[in-house]
């Protein structure tokens, strides 16, 4: 009998919950929520199946795909989204706490973004050795925060630019601090994570 490793049973069970969310969007007739789980599905499903379906990635994008074959990275992903999704609609009840029952729970869900995020990047950078790219691991970091920050930072301008076609993401300046410190410390723990217990990879 094969051992499913944790990992991948995580994986699955973010997205059994992500698929009760589906259920609870259906039973409460939300539209938004609907398209938001089946999304989130599309993409849990994406480390499942791709590397079975495409076992030798060509050698250029194997850096870029590595964090989607690698199944622990792929574990905090999938925490990641089946977290937020939750919050949006907290499963088999009409409870939104992400935009209207308590709408600091944004927090959770930019802690383990900002982890998911820096720990992706800094896969990717950590795989461009192969393509014959050598960054120390000091570089690896000053380069993979640097990238990091674009990111998070362009993430908060669109959502600013955004607010006129989108009223629930309007937020003050004050929490989008907020929302970068939780992103930073998200981080700083997928550092700590990587450096000293060389999970989900060594640096």
């Amino acid at each position: 009998m094969t051992e499913i490793k944790r990992e991948r049973i995580v994986m699955l069970s973010s997205l059994f919950l992500v698929f009760l969310g589906l259920l609870t969007a259906l039973l409460n007739g939300r539209s938004d929520h609907i398209y938001r789980t089946l999304l989130a599905m599309a993409g849990l499903s994406v480390p499942l199946v791709l590397p079975r379906r495409l076992p030798n990635p060509p050698e250029k994008l194997r850096p870029f795909l590595a964090p989607v074959y690698d199944e622990k990275t792929m574990a905090v992903l999938s925490i990641f989204i089946a977290v937020h999704v939750s919050l949006v609609n907290v499963p088999f009840t009409d409870y939104d706490l992400f935009h209207r029952d308590w709408r600091n729970a944004d927090m959770i869900s930019h802690f383990l973004g900002g982890l998911t995020v820096w720990l992706i990047t800094a896969e990717i950078l950590s795989g461009l050795r192969s393509l014959g790219i050598s960054l120390t691991r000091g570089q690896i970091v000053a380069y993979s925060f640097v990238v990091f920050y674009e990111l998070s930072l362009g993430w908060e301008i669109a959502e600013k630019l955004s607010e006129n076609w989108i009223g629930f993401i309007a937020e003050s300046t004050a929490n989008k601090l907020r929302d970068l410190l939780m992103d930073t410390l998200g981080a700083l723990f997928g550092l700590w994570m990587v450096w000293r217990r060389d999970y989900p990879f060594p640096l």
